[in-house]
């Protein structure tokens, strides 16, 4: 029994005739007569009585009416699928996102992308960079949206967005009145930092002379804006993390050299489907 015999079968059942049957097909009527036949002899019973009316289906006949078309709506459905498959219309994007990305996901772009193609499924895992990068170096993520720095071989990377760093202080005791401040402003305050940020930030501070206290290290921009509220010293971010997740003062800092870059990221190399292609062409407009 194959698609083309029960293709044959359905047109039958629904013209109650063999010649219009073969003329709704565009074949002769002896192939027809010939499947038909075949299709019986293998499924070992008559599927149709002739009367003066036309064809009538036997009970074994009306239970392969039944599953003959739910196959060949499977069919159709799965030759669909498999289209928009290869279209890059349909399937599932595995995206590991560090925290602080929100602000940098074009939003809008997703939201016309998720219009145009309505059958893609995202799947989010949320993590920190090294753990971003664990998933994508194991498989189990298609891209991740890291911050810089991190180790970018064997790597592909497109730059989504760059921002400055920015101070967060929920408490007066801290930088009191400024609106803008320097390297030099943080020599005295306690700091609550990114610990991946740690080697960046002491480096600067050996530049300028300085020795700074280090009251937290955390792993996580929320985390960091968490311990600046209750008061532990001032938390530095990037600027994008600040607006939306804190309500305290944000002081921006004047030195370029803080800025950090989200990155979008995928393996060199790797295969990737139309849909994957799709979405870093998204991130590239």
């Amino acid at each position: 029994m194959n698609l083309k015999q029960l293709q044959y079968f359905i047109a039958v059942v629904e013209e109650k005739q063999i010649t219009a049957a073969a003329k709704k097909l565009n074949i002769a009527q002896p192939p027809l007569s010939y499947q038909l036949k075949q299709l019986e002899a293998e499924l070992e019973t008559r599927l149709f009585t002739r009367t003066a009316h036309g064809i009538v289906l036997t009970d074994a006949g009306m239970m392969l009416e039944k599953y003959a078309r739910k196959i060949l709506d499977l069919t159709t459905v799965a030759e669909e699928k498999v289209k928009k498959t290869t279209k890059g219309e349909l399937g599932k994007i595995s995206l590991g996102t560090v925290s602080s990305s929100a602000a940098a996901l074009p939003i809008g772009k997703l939201k016309e992308f998720r219009k145009y193609y309505p059958e893609i499924n995202f799947e989010i895992f949320e993590s920190n960079t090294y753990g971003i990068l664990e998933k994508l170096f194991n498989g189990e993520i298609d891209l991740g949206l890291v911050r810089t720095p991190f180790n970018q071989r064997e790597l592909e990377t497109k730059i989504v967005m760059e921002e400055p760093m920015v101070a967060v202080v929920n408490s007066d005791d801290y930088l009191k009145g400024k609106k803008k401040i320097g390297i030099d402003d943080l020599e005295e305050v306690p700091l609550i930092i990114y610990r991946r940020f740690e080697n960046i930030f002491r480096q600067t501070f050996s530049q300028f002379g300085i020795n700074p206290y280090i009251a937290v290290k955390c792993d996580d921009a929320r985390t960091a804006i968490y311990w600046a509220k209750l008061e532990m010293g001032v938390a530095l971010v990037p600027a994008s993390c600040a607006k939306n997740y804190t309500n305290g003062r944000i002081i921006p800092i004047n030195y370029p050299g803080w800025n950090t870059q989200l990155t979008l990221i995928w393996l060199k190399n790797s295969n990737k489907s139309p849909l994957i292609l799709k979405l870093i062409e998204l991130f590239s407009v």
